[in-house]
């Protein structure tokens, strides 16, 4: 894209693919030396971003490796994930406040006797940056404050819902598997070792703003250099996160814009077939799900220019359907 165009317009990875199975949370991206393989019956989340022009959108989606309809607490997890991405894309319009959300969808994961996972964050997006001030968040506890904030018009936000069958209080079990890591730009040190200069070098230059993957660097020397950089504050860690084994982790995000006309959801992917065991009987949630993304204008305006809306539109109110027949939320 942008090929043709006169200035230089830059456009890539804005946050590394990641594939975390089963009780794994977030942010497992494997090295090429990883030999790991998926197995039927696996859950995998698949999480990615891409830019143009610093402009970011991210998407996360959750699939289990197997032919025919999800059933079970797998189904059920699935079902709380997306069903809660739904109640949240409904909710983060302007006016709405940040703390609305947290609760709403806290309260739509205990429909499906799931817990929304601690810990998540869910940031404004703006030019080149992926964690903008104004912050959802997933699950408040003493540990993680955020400044409540109000939803305006023309922002863009990256919305990201965690739910897991198990206790929701992910943990850090090795340091060593983390390899996504962005560059903490306020922060300066003279580093000692010559392979931690060489590999911060490279750094700046090939990834000066946003994360990377330790897989874009050579991995030997990558190794020796990231553990100092990590240590002395250069580089901010995206840790890989677990609940407990046997537990099963489901992972919706998207990134949604607030327009004049409402809210365009701009990432997604089709679901498998769910079958869950719960479903939503609870009013509000109803309430909640039945809330249209678009505002009605007053009088016609002109269609032609409304096409590419409408077609947003439909996406996310048929989402919406899917979600109330494939979810059990009708």
């Amino acid at each position: 894209m942008y090929k043709n165009s006169k200035k230089k317009i830059e456009r890539g990875v804005a946050f590394p693919t990641c594939l975390s199975v089963n009780n794994t949370v977030c942010h497992f991206s494997p090295l090429a030396s990883d030999t790991s393989e998926l197995e039927e019956g696996d859950m995998v989340k698949i999480d990615m971003g891409c830019h143009i022009d610093g402009f970011i959108a991210v998407v996360a989606h959750t699939h289990v490796v197997q032919s025919g309809p999800i059933t079970g607490k797998q189904a059920d997890v699935v079902a709380a994930a997306n069903t809660a991405a739904e109640v949240a894309l409904r909710l983060v319009r302007p006016g709405k406040k940040n703390k609305d959300v947290s609760d709403a969808i806290q309260k739509v994961a205990a429909a499906y006797d799931c817990k929304i996972v601690e810990g998540v964050l869910s940031h404004q997006l703006k030019q080149f940056v992926i964690d903008g001030n104004k912050v959802i968040l997933s699950v408040s506890n003493p540990d993680t404050r955020v400044d409540d904030a109000e939803f305006e018009e023309n922002e863009a936000y990256a919305v990201d819902i965690v739910a897991s069958t198990g206790e929701g209080k992910p943990k850090l079990l090795d340091e060593k598997q983390t390899t996504i890591f962005k560059r903490a730009v306020d922060k300066n040190y003279h580093l000692k070792m010559k392979a931690s200069r060489f590999i911060f070098s490279e750094i700046n230059q090939r990834f000066p703003i946003l994360p990377f993957t330790a897989r874009a660097l050579e991995e030997k020397r990558a190794r020796l250099g990231l553990v100092e950089c990590v240590n002395h504050d250069l580089l901010q860690p995206y840790p890989v996160l677990y609940e407990k084994p046997g537990d099963y982790v489901a992972h919706i995000k998207f990134t949604v814009l607030l327009m004049p006309n409402g809210s365009d959801r701009i990432t997604s992917h089709p679901l498998q077939e769910l079958q869950p065991t719960k479903m939503i009987d609870d009013p509000e949630i109803k309430a909640w799900l039945a809330l249209g993304t678009k505002t009605k204008k007053k009088g016609g305006g002109k269609k032609k220019k409304g096409k590419k809306g409408d077609k947003a539109e439909g996406g996310a109110e048929g989402e919406a359907m899917d979600a109330s027949t494939n979810c059990g939320a009708s």
